[in-house]
């Protein structure tokens, strides 16, 4: 039996017995900041001005931005509109993807999924993929693009053209024309394939591509 003094103590020991077999259920820490955007934007509708000039209006449903990713970026994946001004803020044309990002220190964009532009002119562009850059003040694609215009339709696999769509080449391209754009061929011989005078009759040197951090999405 145990007396007066060692009951106290013998209880002790069972409370510490018993909580030594505890176990806490913790979520172990977050140190990966490389997936916190600094800022989430929903129902973006916006002006962007470029040089003091209003140049854009982006429309989208959700916008991040994520300054911790090497390299930083600005995240479209739920889509993105953008509509062109000219300096009297006339609209000029329009570009729309399914998903965006935007590497602010290059300043380069990367459109992706039923990328479409429209300019002045009525030229349609169609691709799944294109490249924005800022910098070289150019839009160019590695993958099969259609460029549709009043007179002609051209498809290749390589696309270059400048910000206003206006002067572009298309190469490994084939395409369909009105006879009088052709000279001295024939309707049939047309249908082969023949390119186009701006179309460039080679492989146009490839555009740089991003280096391996910045192909992570």
């Amino acid at each position: 039996m145990f007396n007066k003094r060692t009951l106290p103590l013998a209880a002790i020991v069972l409370l510490v017995v018993a909580c030594s077999d505890v176990q806490e259920h913790t979520a172990p820490a977050v140190h990966d900041r490389d997936s916190v955007s600094v800022m989430t934007s929903y129902g973006v509708n916006t002006l962007i001005s470029d040089s003091g000039v209003i140049k854009y209006r982006i429309v989208t449903e959700r916008w991040d931005v994520n300054t911790a990713k090497n390299p930083s970026r600005w995240s479209f994946e739920k889509g993105v509109f953008f509509e062109q001004f000219d300096e009297k803020f006339h609209v000029q044309g329009y570009i729309q993807a399914d998903t965006a990002w935007y590497y602010d220190q290059k300043k380069l964009w990367h459109l992706r999924g039923r990328v479409r532009i429209r300019n002045v002119n009525g030229m349609l562009y169609e691709s799944e993929e294109l490249y924005w850059d800022g910098i070289s003040h150019e839009f160019y694609s590695n993958v099969f693009s259609r460029v549709t215009t009043p007179e002609r339709t051209m498809e290749g696999t390589y696309f270059l053209s400048d910000e206003k769509m206006t002067h572009y080449t298309v190469s490994n391209s084939k395409g369909s024309f009105e006879r009088e754009d052709m000279t001295g061929e024939t309707k049939d011989e047309a249908s082969k394939g023949a390119a186009p005078a701006d179309t460039a009759q080679h492989l146009a040197p490839q555009r740089p591509q991003l280096t391996k951090h910045a192909k992570r999405q």
